[in-house]
């Protein structure tokens, strides 16, 4: 690996001043400690199309602030991180190793705090630290690092969350700095890529993206090698509170990260503060609670959308912004960003309005069918694209089953595809993603753990905007086919396997007939029983024990066909689709197989 000298390199600084065009006010704005005034001039937040409900309710379209963004661009700037070892008051007592060494789910299973080293942050360029810069002249720690991530914590090529202490200045307005690696994604420009198209449409919100070289000196082993290369990161915005107010929201208001959330009421753990049985921990299984911690506004929207007595319509009209969601939902249809039914977004509500907001989060998971294909993994296939992906949300689910919410989708749809996610505009954008990221990615460390060769890369980033159309394709045969449902685990009753599965739902409101396999095998050759009918229920001789399959079909009267939302994973094929497995025990009882991402 290629290496810096451990010494404080110093350089010029120059610093250039955005002019910020039109006569729209603009506000110096403060850290939270009021010390410091960020680097940036922030325009105060644009609503328009102001409205006011029957019931006193204000309503408006939030706007996002373009010259938040005059910062981003192609280049990459370079940070320097010197670690060492902590106290054990901050929790920084560890080693860089054993920061390394661990995935989140070590730390979820033993229920402690990510390991954590104490840091030096310095950022400027390959030559060094430009005067006036973060960290310059700087020998003291001024900041912590962990990794972040959850899934992605598994890879060996970490993320990293890098904190800045209170008094220890900003960057860029920023005191949260979070370096993304994106082993995953073959790109590795994706999140980027996503979050800067997001600048370009008025409805949604962005945030702020900049691709980092990254240095570390490893001082927590008693030695100082030197700077050591990590590669190519993304860094991206953390929505917060002093990044709401950087975007021009209102900061005091609710925001919640989503980390698994359909929509449904749970009653046990969704509840107030003040209420005795109140788990923060377990709320926070659910929602990380990034904003006001008063939960009554939350609550009251999850009653209403899981009251069916209310009409979809009057639900959204009072607790939604219609085009935020409506754009939302388009955007990550037309960019396959489908791990988005439950999670990787934030929600966000000023504290004296009613409306909820969607705001995107985790944007690597879009354009990714042709390197799927490439790589043989199976996932996003069968119901994973379209509207059929967001159909075990209750919210989603509930909103698509209305005509005219699926017309202002529809339209959302089209005027994305035309007008924002167009072959000119991405073929330009991933043209120069991949000219800045091969500077890094064929050289150590980055080369070690890239999943696509040259060939494949340039075959796999060529091909990327004409995915907007594929998107759209299968968004059209979404609305065509029958909606997934779930298989319940099965029964015994008087002897019997009983079998049974939720019915499905078809726009066209056309008949509906379930083919169903029970078999010993997931590719349903060995089978045990069949069945095919209107009924969503079927038993047979109860088998002997051992695992089984149950994969169920629905059909509507035009022949389009839609599997169930359970499937398999299997090391050697990924994702079986439409396949739910079980196990009969000895002693004649059942349990379904578990799947684990």
């Amino acid at each position: 690996m290629r290496k810096k000298t451990g010494i404080w390199i110093f350089g010029a600084f120059i610093l250039a001043m955005a002019a910020i065009a039109g006569s729209n006010l603009y506000n110096y704005y403060f850290d939270e400690d009021n010390q410091a005034q960020t680097e940036t001039n922030t325009l105060i937040q644009v609503i328009d199309n102001k409205v006011t409900s029957e019931d006193g309710a204000a309503g408006s379209h939030i706007r996002d602030i373009d010259a938040l963004y005059e910062e981003d661009g192609m280049d990459v700037v370079t940070m320097y991180l010197t670690v060492r070892k902590g106290n054990s008051s901050e929790g920084t007592d560890h080693t860089w190793e054993e920061v390394n060494t661990h995935s989140a789910y070590y730390y979820d299973e033993l229920g402690i705090p990510r390991y954590k080293v104490e840091a030096l942050l310095q950022v400027g360029n390959e030559e060094g630290i430009p005067a006036g810069n973060l960290g310059y002249g700087r020998t003291a720690p001024n900041a912590t690092v962990q990794i972040r991530g959850q899934t992605s914590s598994r890879n060996s090529q970490k993320n990293y969350k890098i904190e800045l202490k209170e008094n220890q200045g900003n960057w860029r307005g920023q005191t949260t700095i979070a370096l993304n690696k994106h082993q995953t994604d073959g790109l590795r420009f994706r999140n980027k890529l996503g979050f800067d198209i997001l600048k370009n449409v008025d409805q949604l919100m962005s945030l702020r993206t900049q691709f980092v070289h990254l240095y570390v000196n490893d001082l927590t082993d008693g030695y100082d090698d030197g700077f050591e290369d990590y590669g190519l990161y993304t860094q991206v915005e953390q929505l917060n509170k002093k990044a709401l107010r950087a975007h021009g929201l209102d900061r005091y208001g609710q925001l919640y990260k989503v980390n698994f959330f359909e929509f449904y009421r749970y009653e046990d753990v969704i509840m107030p503060e003040t209420d005795p049985e109140y788990d923060a921990a377990k709320f926070q299984q659910y929602l990380e609670i990034k904003g006001d911690t008063d939960h009554t506004k939350l609550i009251d929207m999850l009653e209403d959308v899981n009251d069916y007595s209310i009409s979809i319509d009057e639900v959204l009209d009072k607790h939604f912004d219609r085009e935020n969601l409506t754009y939302w939902l388009a955007f990550n249809i037309l960019t396959g960003n489908v791990d988005t039914q439950s999670r990787n977004c934030y929600l966000y509500s000023p504290k004296n309005e009613n409306l909820w907001y969607f705001i995107s989060w985790d944007l690597d998971g879009s354009f990714r069918t042709y390197e799927n294909e490439i790589l043989s993994i199976s996932d996003y296939s069968s119901w994973e694209s379209g509207v059929s992906n967001y159909w075990g949300n209750v919210l989603f689910k509930r909103c698509l089953k209305s005509e005219s919410f699926r017309k202002e989708l529809d339209d959302a749809i089209i005027d994305l595809k035309e007008n924002v996610l167009t072959v000119d505009r991405l073929t330009d954008m991933v043209s120069g993603y991949s000219e800045v990221v091969d500077k890094y990615l064929w050289q150590a460390p980055d080369i070690t753990y890239e999943r696509l060769t040259p060939d494949e890369y340039e075959s796999v980033a060529l091909e990327l905007p004409e995915q907007i159309e594929e998107n759209y394709e299968k968004y059209l045969s979404s609305l065509e086919k029958p909606l997934p449902f779930f298989v319940g685990t099965p029964t015994v009753e008087d002897g019997k396997l009983v079998m049974g599965w939720d019915t499905s739902y078809d726009f066209q409101n056309e008949d509906i007939t379930y083919k169903a396999v029970l078999s010993k095998n997931d590719d349903g050759i060995n089978v045990v029983d069949t069945y095919e009918g209107i009924w969503s229920q079927f038993s047979t001789d109860m088998p002997e024990p051992g695992k089984y399959f149950l994969g169920v079909e629905a059909y509507d009267e035009s022949g389009n066909s839609q599997d169930c939302f359970d499937y398999y994973t299997d090391d050697a094929s990924g994702k079986i689709y439409g396949v739910m497995c079980f196990y009969i025990n000895e002693d004649g009882t059942i349990d379904e197989y578990t799947v684990v991402e």
